[in-house]
């Protein structure tokens, strides 16, 4: 069996240049059984790969590959005229999954994480779906990525998946999807009706609040924005046993995001489908993937402030995976075809983030100091003959909650300072959703001064 970089190039594709990409205006349908579906399949290969045109149906043979619960995969074998047997991949887009992933960032990113050594090449597109080189490789499973050696290879591949550069935005894309997901969850009618009551026990104005309080406080971390995977669990990491070859595949959630989410959510699928959270990677186990991943060549060397810093930021960067698998998952029980117990796996996950929340809140509170610059600081102009309470105008999404574990114990010693203490939920709200910033009134500058500089 030989592969398929002989159809790459017989297409005249070049890996840069994903608009060279053979395409086909054909659709298959994703139900079909496998028998069925076949002549469809290889009607499409023919279209796309014009050397394949006049061989006989009887040449081509397919074959379901394990993969995820979005789409369906096809290894597809053809036996050429000189009886030499090319292997393809064709990946049939779930049903309706342009509500939770966006194809056109997908296809755009894959040329340029291909020249850069990550995933199969793109060797053509169709109405619902493409056709990928195929690798001839194990998928991992959650306890193979638990194995030290596999762990450290996986931490310095992603370090460098992450220094590929994408053309277009490099705006991080997770608030963006998440919020988006939440409109789409939020509004959602079930016509099976246990369905429909389990979804009305999910409370939309707790997530609101749990999604902009959460926001605030990773945008305190200024985390480094590289090309995220988004998606790197178990079934998306392959092995070639013989050749000790380790794959990333499947970029379809891949996007420019914050490093932290990509680690924290990678940590996350330890727990695996069934969410086994016993599983997640213990402090010790991060480390040891953190040294892998700051110093790929020099792992020992890496200093416990970096492994600290890096930690708090992943750790809080789980909980918005939580969030963002659980928002996500709503949209497929309405969604997707396939047969998985997705409601249920938003609670699990849900459920997961609130077990969390709280240690995780208070460790990266407790490591993030408060920097207020000039711009976030707005006095009102002075009167020469009265002096009016000074303001300070949250002009950053972060700032008020920077403000809380900086400036006090609790919330009586801040409430001292104030002539009145907007709620934090109302806050929150306002950072993440556009509204105007409220502000926080000072009885006098010494109390402005004695709050955000003496404590510092």
């Amino acid at each position: 069996m030989v592969a398929a970089e002989k159809i790459w190039d017989a297409a005249g594709v070049a890996e840069s240049h994903s608009s060279e990409i053979p395409s086909s205006s054909i659709t298959i349908d994703h139900s079909l059984a496998l028998p069925d579906m076949k002549p469809f399949i290889v009607e499409l290969c023919k279209d796309l790969f014009k050397q394949w045109s006049d061989l006989e149906e009887s040449r081509f043979s397919l074959e379901r590959v394990s993969g995820g619960i979005t789409n369906l995969l096809l290894k597809v074998s053809v036996r050429e005229k000189n009886d030499n047997v090319v292997s393809i991949t064709v990946r049939l887009y779930g049903p309706n999954t342009e509500y939770v992933i966006n194809r056109e960032r997908e296809l755009q990113a894959i040329p340029y994480l291909s020249a850069a050594g990550f995933g199969a090449k793109l060797l053509g597109v169709f109405g619902n779906g493409m056709v990928q080189s195929f690798i001839n490789a194990r998928t991992l499973t959650p306890s193979d990525m638990r194995q030290p050696k596999l762990v450290a290879e996986i931490a310095k591949q992603l370090r460098k998946f992450h220094e590929v550069e994408i053309p277009g935005s490099r705006e991080p894309q997770l608030w963006n999807d998440i919020f988006k997901f939440f409109d789409r969850a939020s509004s959602l009618k079930f016509d099976d009706i246990e369905k429909q009551k389990k979804y009305d026990e999910v409370s939309f104005e707790e997530i609101k609040k749990e999604l902009s309080e959460l926001k605030v406080l990773t945008d305190r971390f200024n985390a480094p924005i590289v090309y995220s995977h988004n998606d790197l669990l178990s079934g998306n990491l392959m092995i070639d046993d013989a050749e000790d070859k380790l794959y990333f595949i499947d970029f379809e959630y891949g996007s420019y995001n914050y490093r932290g989410f990509d680690i924290g959510n990678h940590f996350n699928e330890y727990a695996g489908y069934e969410c086994d959270y016993s599983m997640y990677p213990s402090k010790d186990e991060q480390y040891y993937f953190f040294r892998h991943y700051l110093r790929p060549e020099k792992p020992d060397e890496v200093c416990d402030e970096d492994l600290e810093a890096i930690y708090v930021e992943t750790n809080a960067y789980m909980l918005a995976s939580h969030l963002y698998w659980a928002l996500w998952a709503l949209i497929q029980e309405k969604m997707s075809p396939i047969d998985f117990d997705y409601l249920g796996y938003f609670f699990l996950r849900y459920n997961e983030y609130k077990r969390q929340k709280d240690k995780c809140f208070s460790m990266a509170q407790a490591n993030l100091h408060v920097h207020l610059s000039p711009t976030e600081v707005i006095f009102p102009p002075t009167s020469r003959h009265r002096r009016p309470p000074h303001h300070l105008i949250l002009t950053s999404h972060n700032l008020y909650l920077s403000l809380l574990p900086a400036a006090a114990t609790d919330a009586r010693d801040i409430k001292k300072h104030f002539l009145h203490l907007v709620p934090l939920h109302l806050v929150v709200a306002a950072a993440a959703f556009g509204k105007p910033q409220p502000q926080l009134r000072f009885k006098s500058q010494t109390a402005f001064h004695d709050l955000f500089f003496r404590r510092r």
